[in-house]
């Protein structure tokens, strides 16, 4: 079903219909949308990545931070989590298949933010 939007009298628009679900921008965003979560996407489009370098190519995202987008991104199917040593303990990340189908649209995000010089103001 199609939500739809009508103007009272007065000028107030009302949707019709509405979504009751996430739309499929919402839903997009959920996934590539969280604090880091486009970056650590971006920087594992070359492939595997250790975690450490992996923090620090974020710069301004703690450890702790990093760790956490990396399992919500793991469990959305995304990443792949690879142990490369168990002692020390040492583990890289790299794209799913699915995870690489994300790259035009955070490309595409890169590109129109320089193009239009976007500042972020806090």
């Amino acid at each position: 079903m199609e939500s739809s939007i009508k103007t009272d009298s007065k000028g107030r628009k009302k949707v019709l219909n509405a979504c009751l679900e996430p739309c499929a921008i919402e839903k997009g965003m959920r996934l590539i949308g969280g604090k880091w979560k486009g970056s650590i996407i971006y920087h594992l489009k070359d492939g595997a990545v250790r975690f450490n370098d992996l923090s620090r190519m974020l710069g301004g995202a703690t450890k702790k931070m990093v760790d956490q987008r990396l399992k919500e991104l793991e469990q959305e199917g995304m990443v792949k989590r690879n142990v490369l040593s168990e002692r020390p303990m040492a583990v890289s990340y790299e794209l799913t298949e699915f995870g690489r189908t994300a790259l035009q649209i955070l490309d595409d995000l890169r590109q129109w933010s320089e193009t239009h010089n976007i500042e972020i103001k806090s």
